[in-house]
């Protein structure tokens, strides 16, 4: 039996291949998951899982396992959860790649918690822009929306109405929404649990321009650059087309089919959940 794993930094999916069986535990991003958690996140799975033979072998697919480093970790904690020593480990960028467009050259992006985009010839990713994560990047992301929301609200740069909109919707003071961002864990995950305010109100010309705003940067900083290196990495058989995948690029597609509405790039799928796709990419090998 083949288990694969999509796990970004607020849930991760897992299913077996040969029946297509599925569980969900939360996101396992190795920067800030313990070993414990991540064990722990494991048997949740197994236990949610109906496998009738022992597992041969683990393909994860996650956020924060681009370092080398971070694979290593990840494989040795796989190795003592499942008890196989077959244990791949890649990006979660790959997983996108892989359960969208398979074996055909596109740009791929993710929009979940977090967000990136990269470059892939139909085997391998050629270029993928440096992560600079939720401080700093994450642009387009549901992260990067709900700081923008959070900036706005705390300065009263948002307006009345919408800002009273916002304080009924979570019923928390100011001291605690500083406390969740500077003071607990996973403060990613906290960012990103107020996108859905945006995409809930987007009848209020602020939310709808946030939602535009954020979309903006992600294409100006992420996607320009990768259309930009598609100069030093050809490949004929690239018809211009995009797939992005997440659970928010699902909430605001109506934005990205806007954005993409007039070119360069058109936009081929958006995709809630790569894990169907996965399994099918594993079926065929």
């Amino acid at each position: 039996m083949t288990l694969v794993a999509d796990s970004g930094s607020t849930k991760t999916t897992w299913a077996i291949v040969e029946t297509g069986n599925k569980a969900v535990t939360e996101g396992l991003n190795p920067h800030f998951t313990s070993e414990e958690q991540f064990l722990t996140a494991c048997q949740q799975a197994l236990e949610q899982l109906t496998i009738p033979n022992a597992l041969q072998a683990v393909y994860f697919y996650g956020a924060g396992c681009g370092l080398a480093v971070q694979k290593k970790r990840v494989a040795q904690w796989l190795t003592k959860a499942f008890g196989t020593n077959d244990v791949a480990v890649e990006t979660d960028m790959l997983a996108a790649c892989r359960a969208t467009t398979g074996q055909k050259p596109a740009v791929v992006g993710i929009l979940g918690t977090g967000s990136n985009a990269c470059l892939y010839d139909g085997t391998a990713i050629k270029y993928q822009p440096t992560s600079t994560g939720y401080i700093l990047g994450d642009y387009g992301s549901a992260n990067h929306v709900g700081r923008m929301l959070l900036d706005g609200y705390l300065t009263h740069r948002m307006p009345a109405n919408v800002r009273r909109l916002f304080h009924d919707s979570y019923k928390l003071s100011d001291a605690q929404l500083i406390d969740a961002v500077y003071h607990r864990p996973n403060p990613n995950r906290f960012l990103a649990s107020l996108a859905p305010f945006a995409v809930a109100h987007q009848e209020e010309d602020y939310c709808h321009g946030i939602v535009t705003e954020a979309l903006r940067q992600w294409y100006f900083e992420v996607i320009i650059p990768l259309l930009q290196s598609h100069a030093r990495f050809p490949f004929k058989e690239w018809d211009g087309a995009i797939h992005v995948v997440g659970g928010f690029a699902k909430a605001i597609e109506t934005h990205l089919t806007e954005k993409f509405h007039d070119g360069p790039l058109y936009l081929a799928s958006v995709v809630s959940d790569p894990i169907d796709g996965l399994v099918q990419f594993h079926r065929s090998f």
